[in-house]
Parts: structure tokens; C-alpha cells; sequence
């Protein structure tokens, strides 16, 4: 039996499909540009989208286990519905979601939201899936590497509740765990959430000083001028998305990212390992 992955190129999916191919799994990955993809010559690459019915009833056809990611663009909520859906209309009755720590919290951020909407679906459409929950991923300090590096500031409006930083390989290694006992089940297991988290809730000063003791220097924390991050961000990004991201930094201010009683150690047992650290990660790029 198959197991297809989504998202199969991107930071997650890369690391899922890996640690899938690792563990003796027929895998099977949904990307938008072959010729561009590199996987481990076992996997078998389909080409399509999540908004293109044809192409998905094509790639679900033979799965029985689906890895659900969607990156996040203006239609993230549809892709992922139709997915479902075909899913649901293909008989595939195993599934790991990819949604977002706090997704029921930050209900006006939208691709939080989003996740929240099809969290519910799965759970009102009586779908078996395992719903993954990470916190903010550590990967998205690359972004910013070189300002750290180069101004000696931390720039992120992370504030002063913490967030529970999680590294990527850790996200794509428990769900391959999830998908292949899933795969494994003589029947199809019920639903359940598990929230990703690291092993630190890290504030705004606290990155700040991993930073400095990695790189031997001062790097400062300025604060948390969300405006201005959302001015930064449209650089690079249409307008929407960084105003998504505002909003989502926003709440880290005010809710931060908080794991529950329980949820590292559960984390640990299932990786049978510690978690990455954010030392560890932030030793690993700026090296």
C-alpha cells in the first residue's frame, strides 16, 4: 500500500518523505514541478496540484495513507477541502494533517483559521486522521540570519510570552511515525491531536542571547514593532501574506506559544530521543 505525501518539496515534506522512505514505506509524492523534485529513486513523484481535481483523483488512486500539508497561500482553506474530499470520495481512511499550534486561539489570523476550518471538517466528516499541531518552526530563522549576523539585532516580534520553537526534521519525523502507524493498523485508528513543540519556550530576549553566546557577540533585541515587521516582510511577500503574518505576531504579544502539560515528554517518548534544541539549530546556521 502507498502512502502519498503533499507539500512533498517543501521544508516538512522533504523531511516526512525521507524519514518515510527510511522506514520501508512505498511512498508516493504530489509535487507541482517534477524535473525539479529530488527524492530517494524509491519514491514516486506525480505531478499535480491541490486545486486540480483530475490530477488528485489520479495521485489518491491506490493510496492508503495521506500526509495532508498545505503551504500557506490565499486558497490554503479550499486546496485543503478538496483534498479531503477526494480523499474521502477515494476511501482513504488514514490521514495526518498538518495544521498549526493554537489554531482554535488565533482565530483571526488567517492561515490559523484555516487549519482551524479543516480541523473541524475532519472531525465533523468523522475522518480518521492524526492532526498535527507545531508551534513556530526554528527554520524560519534562516530568514533572518543575516540581519542577526550583520546588525547585531534579532528582528523577530516573538515578545515575551515564549514560543515553543520545534525544528522542522523533528515535525517530519513524528509524522512519518503517525502515517506509518497509521499504515500499520490492521484498522482504521480514530482521531487524535498531538501539539509539536521544542523542548524551550523561548521569548524575544532569550533568541536574542542564544544568538549572542553562539556568535561570541552582543545581539540585541529591539522589541516587537509588529508594524514595522509587516513593512519588512512586504519586500519579499504580496501584501496579504505579510499582513497575515502581522497578525499572527501579534498574538504571539499576546498569547505566545505555549505547549501543554505533557507534550514534551509525550514528544520525547515517541521520538525515542530528545527534542532539537534552538542552541543546537541556531549553532548549526550560523556556523
Amino acid at each position: 500500500m502507498t502512502i502519498l505525501v503533499t507539500g512533498a518539496t517543501g521544508n516538512v515534506g522533504r523531511n516526512v518523505v525521507e524519514q518515510l522512505e527510511n522506514r520501508g514505506a512505498d511512498v508516493r509524492a504530489l509535487v507541482r514541478a517534477p524535473s525539479k523534485a529530488s527524492f530517494p529513486a524509491g519514491v514516486e513523484v506525480v505531478k499535480g496540484d491541490l486545486l486540480d481535481v483530475d490530477a488528485l483523483r489520479s495521485a489518491f488512486s491506490g493510496v492508503s495513507t495521506l500526509f495532508l500539508l498545505n503551504g500557506v497561500v490565499a486558497d490554503e482553506y479550499t486546496q485543503a477541502l478538496i483534498a479531503l474530499n477526494i480523499a474521502r470520495e477515494a476511501k482513504i481512511e488514514r490521514i495526518v494533517y498538518l495544521s498549526v499550534i493554537h489554531s482554535d486561539v488565533y482565530v483571526n489570523v488567517p492561515h490559523f483559521a484555516g487549519k482551524f476550518g479543516v480541523e473541524r471538517m475532519i472531525e465533523q466528516m468523522g475522518l480518521n486522521a492524526t492532526i498535527l499541531r507545531p508551534a513556530y518552526f526554528m527554520d524560519n530563522e534562516i530568514t533572518i540570519k543575516d540581519v542577526v549576523t550583520g546588525y547585531g539585532i534579532y528582528p523577530m516580534p516573538i515578545g515575551d510570552k515564549g514560543l515553543a520553537m520545534i525544528d522542522a526534521r523533528d515535525v517530519g519525523e513524528i509524522a512519518a511515525i503517525e502515517l506509518m502507524r497509521r499504515e500499520q493498523s490492521a484498522t482504521p485508528l480514530p482521531l487524535n491531536r498531538i501539539n509539536l513543540v521544542g523542548p524551550d519556550t523561548l521569548t524575544g530576549a532569550d533568541a536574542a542571547a542564544i544568538w549572542s553566546d553562539v556568535l561570541g557577540r552582543t545581539i540585541a533585541f529591539p522589541g516587537n514593532d509588529t508594524a514595522g515587521f509587516e513593512q519588512n516582510l512586504r519586500q519579499f511577500m504580496p501584501s496579504w501574506m505579510a499582513f497575515d503574518m502581522r497578525l499572527m505576531a501579534e498574538r504571539f504579544l499576546s498569547d505566545g506559544m505555549l505547549p501543554d502539560a505533557g507534550d514534551i515528554d509525550r514528544l520525547t517518548t515517541l521520538l525515542g530521543r530528545p527534542l532539537r534544541s534552538y542552541r543546537d539549530y541556531v549553532a548549526q546556521i550560523a556556523g
